[in-house]
């Protein structure tokens, strides 16, 4: 019984202290409000003093500094991840069996259309070329004496068809064994780097054995993917950013060169490709890259990041509204290195205060001490 009533009692006395304190220490007002002592006790808060004395006093003037509300876009930032492959990327076959006498590259090289990859041996085809050759002039021969006679009228059309037949399937056996001789030489499809060789001078390769790799890594394709909720803010040439998964300080600029037509089910999601320039040949076929988009939003009031105070309801600000403070609450939509874009019940024309903020109730009269003005034209680029 005797501890009850000392808990009792030491309770009146905690309460009946919290009061007291409320009552007669205003500096104890910012925390109090914020814990709701005074809604719980029934008491309103008391308004600001002037700086510097030391509380809150009824009727005081709050010295303050302010900043002007800007506007801001928000911008809502779509990143995804994709591969990046060559602009064009040949894989350079032979077409016929023969054994490799030349190589006129090497691994890492690099290689202007039509030059030299390998010479296959050609011995066979070089002697094919020269019997070709002395067919095609027999036969012309006999054409030329067969023509002379048919003018004479001593062989008949049907023998001058048949020399000319002849003589155009000399032609044809011809331009066969210039077909086989060219396929010994195997020459670049396109310009490009030459990849790792898998071959040597002396190797034996078949028909469509792989020579080498050649890539244009001149730009990038990148596959990417993106909500379909964005389907209707993207066109080609729009701009993108680029980065490396593994150098993502490296920031590179590009632009979407192609849509799919489909909408994938699976996913919701719509196939983009990229592509972004590599004049300095840092990028590689194969690589992982982050790729962002950027859209613009809605235009939003924009406060200094100090303007920003909460309490138990969330954000708010405090904005000075013919010489008193008026309590605005927030949403914050984009945090930004130097500003903040809320939603809120502001417009440029107002100022919030950005120092000063713990002598401040609402409708608190202040004395504005300094103004810090807020770019009102800005642009920050956020995510959503």
């Amino acid at each position: 019984m005797n501890l009850a009533k000392q808990i009792t009692l030491g309770f009146i006395a905690v309460l009946v202290s919290v009061v007291l304190w409320a009552v007669y220490v205003p500096a104890a007002a910012p925390w109090l409000e914020r814990a709701g002592v005074y809604a719980l006790l029934g008491l309103d808060a008391p308004v600001a003093a002037e700086a510097g004395s030391g509380g809150f006093r009824g009727g005081g003037t709050a010295r303050v500094v302010v900043s002007d509300v800007g506007t801001g876009q928000v911008n809502a930032r779509v990143l995804a991840v994709g591969d990046g492959r060559a602009a064009s990327a040949v894989t350079v076959r032979s077409e016929v069996s023969g054994m490799v006498v030349d190589l006129g590259v090497t691994s890492g090289s690099y290689v202007e259309q039509g030059a030299l990859i390998a010479q296959l041996d050609d011995e066979a085809e070089r002697i094919a070329m020269e019997r070709a050759a002395l067919v095609v002039e027999n036969a012309q021969r006999d054409v030329d004496r067969v023509r002379q006679l048919s003018a004479a009228g001593t062989v008949s059309d049907v023998q001058l068809r048949e020399v000319e037949l002849a003589f155009r399937s000399a032609q044809l056996g011809q331009e066969q064994a210039a077909l086989d001789l060219a396929q010994r030489t195997i020459t670049a499809p396109i310009s490009g780097w030459v990849g790792l060789l898998d071959v040597a001078t002396g190797d034996r390769v078949g028909p469509q054995d792989s020579l080498a790799m050649i890539t244009d890594r001149s730009s990038l394709v990148i596959e990417f993917r993106v909500p379909e909720r964005y389907l209707t803010q993207l066109s080609v040439g729009q701009p993108l950013e680029v980065a490396a998964v593994a150098r993502p300080d490296v920031i590179l600029n590009g632009e979407i060169l192609a849509l799919d037509n489909v909408v994938d089910r699976a996913s919701r999601t719509l196939r983009v490709r990229g592509q972004v320039a590599n004049p300095d040949d840092r990028l590689r076929e194969g690589q992982a890259f982050q790729v962002t988009l950027s859209f613009p939003g809605d235009n939003l009031p924009m406060v200094d990041p100090l303007a920003i105070q909460w309490s138990s309801d969330g954000a708010f600000v405090w904005a000075v509204r013919e010489g008193a403070a008026t309590r605005v609450p927030v949403i914050i939509r984009q945090r930004n290195s130097d500003s903040v874009l809320v939603e809120a019940d502001l417009q440029p024309s107002d100022q919030v205060v950005i120092e000063g903020v713990q002598s401040l109730r609402p409708g608190a009269t202040v004395e504005i001490v300094s103004a810090a003005p807020q770019s009102a034209d800005a642009a920050p680029v956020g995510s959503l």
